[in-house]
């Protein structure tokens, strides 16, 4: 609860916050913020300097000594006004104020090598969670001060802090799991097991920053926790907490899961992932030693066919076990429209399984072309367009490379910064045709691959995205070219031309290619066609 003095103390903040520069949070620098402010990662009372960086990734201890798992920093573009600035504001994406930061030490990220930065491979944090930082970033470290508690984020009133969780659990043994996947009923059969064992409360940690696994979204992560709590004992909490995946190394992803565990109320937490130790014993390794609460592992489990239960696989008969779903093939499973098995999740979890993850004939998609001008994407996307309003089977919005510049992106010039901004543009627009169930048809030249990737991104969280590239050689496009356009850009009287005065970064990771100089039209529009009825985007049975 903020007492009276914090309140006097951020209303003077607040005065003078006013002329302080501004820097926007991204997902998960709000998560460490929110978790900096909440207690959860206490000691720290800001973000990291250089020294406990260092400390961290050599020692795996901050730089006084205390134990700690995983650097907690916050990077920003060395060309941005807070590089340079000894105090800042530090807001959340709708630009609300949420703290100051006081900085104690402004250092540039000199190295750039680090693993993904979540499970799905996504980039997206300007801080990299291993503690490096991308080129050209400026590391900015001190304490913050809170002006007001966040207050956007899905399931909001079940986000409590630290100090409310521990009084909610007791004092009592409290085993965690800490999930950005959806809970099956292998792991419900786990947490029963060690928790009757431990004879605990059991507290489930919903991972709410940064994608999650299966079903993408983090509110459609906490349906399916909430789902599973009803198959668990009375008084299983569930509490989201906003922590943001810390890097490549399993091993800090699990010491920081326990740290925050510990911060709610924890006593125990438990992992079923595998190499965490002994089944039901803790690790034994130096990192563990330094761990707040004891890791247990839940070892290898299967199901019991005879006995129609989830169980160790060491009681289970030979002969009778049935592993569990390989990786990705729950996935599979939802895309093709097919039922959860019944011994693989609970009715009311496979139900949240299909409402975030709807087959993919019911699902948004965008179909994103991107190739020279003069190459055919607005010809094949008019194409695609007209055959799927002939078939009717879906909705379709097209949004073609010049309508967009007149309409939506009417005043951008050619610039790198204002060519990204069409295609951000571009893609918030089929983003929301996608969140719908829609299909978008976009058809940009988005010569570069970091916009191109920007609008991949954005679109996942709500659809699939399909990138097509129209890979018509330079000399075809200005041979076709009836506009003039290419005739100018040679003679200089078009500045930025993509393929002439500006570069065109081809695609490394197209769904699919093609030659307009080497297929007609109709063959270009089957082709695409094809891609999206044996992805399951559409059926068989109308096709073509």
């Amino acid at each position: 609860m903020t007492t009276e003095v914090e309140r006097e103390a951020a209303a003077e903040l607040t005065a003078d916050i006013a002329a302080l520069p501004a820097w926007t949070l991204d997902e998960g620098q709000l998560g460490d913020l929110e978790l900096l402010l909440s207690g959860a990662f206490a000691p720290l009372t800001g973000f990291m300097g250089s020294a406990d960086v260092a400390s961290v990734r050599d020692r795996g201890t901050l730089a006084d000594g205390t134990p700690w798992p995983a650097p907690v920093t916050l990077d920003v573009p060395g060309h941005a006004a807070v590089a340079s600035a000894a105090r800042i504001v530090l807001n959340d994406p709708e630009h609300t104020p949420l703290a100051v930061l006081d900085i104690t030490e402004s250092a540039p990220c000199l190295t750039a090598e680090a693993g993904p930065l979540d499970p799905a491979g996504a980039p997206g944090r300007h801080t990299r969670p291993d503690g490096d930082g991308e080129p050209g970033t400026v590391r900015l470290s001190g304490p913050v001060t809170s002006l007001r508690p966040p207050e956007h984020g899905p399931f909001r009133n079940l986000r409590l802090s630290p100090v409310q969780a521990r009084a909610e659990v007791g004092d009592g043994p409290v085993l965690a799991f800490a999930t950005r996947r959806p809970l099956t009923w292998r792991q419900i059969g786990q947490l029963r097991h060690f928790a009757g064992q431990l004879r605990a409360r059991i507290l489930l940690l919903p991972l709410v920053s940064g994608p999650a696994e299966v079903v993408v979204r983090p509110e459609a992560l906490v349906r399916t926790v909430q789902a599973a709590a009803r198959s668990l004992p009375p008084g299983t909490l569930v509490v989201p907490v906003p922590l943001a995946p810390r890097g490549s190394v399993p091993a800090r992803e699990t010491a920081t899961r326990a740290l925050v565990a510990a911060a709610y109320g924890a006593t125990h937490l438990l992992t079923d992932e595998p190499g965490a130790g002994r089944d039901g014993q803790a690790p034994e390794s130096a990192a563990a030693a330094q761990q707040p609460v004891p890791v247990l592992s839940a070892g290898e489990w299967a199901y019991d066919r005879a006995a129609e239960v989830w169980r160790p696989l060491a009681l289970i008969e030979p002969g009778t076990e049935r592993t569990d779903l390989a990786r990705g093939e729950l996935e599979d499973l939802l895309d093709r429209g097919e039922e959860v098995p019944a011994w693989f999740a609970p009715a009311a979890v496979a139900e949240e399984l299909r409402r975030a993850r709807p087959p993919r004939g019911e699902r948004g998609v965008v179909v994103f072309f991107t190739g020279l001008s003069g190459s055919g994407k607005s010809t094949i996307a008019r194409g695609l367009r007209d055959a799927l309003a002939e078939r009717g089977d879906r909705t379709v919005s097209l949004l073609d490379g010049d309508l967009v510049r007149q309409l939506l992106s009417a005043g951008l010039s050619f610039s790198r910064a204002d060519r990204d901004m069409n295609i951000a543009r571009i893609g918030y627009a089929a983003t929301e045709v996608a969140r719908h169930g829609g299909v978008a048809i976009c058809a940009p030249i988005a010569p570069f691959a970091d916009a191109r990737a920007r609008a991949r991104r954005m679109v996942s969280e709500v659809g699939d995205f399909l990138l097509i590239h129209v890979a018509t050689p330079v000399e075809v496009c200005e041979a076709r070219d009836r506009k003039g356009l290419y005739a100018k850009a040679r003679a200089g009287l078009i500045d930025h031309f993509t393929g002439i005065s500006d570069p065109y970064e081809l695609p490394t990771d197209a769904e699919l290619t093609i030659d307009t100089s080497a297929v007609s039209r109709q063959q270009a529009v089957d082709m695409v066609l094809s891609l999206l009825t044996k992805g399951g985007w559409l059926t068989d049975d109308t096709a073509g």
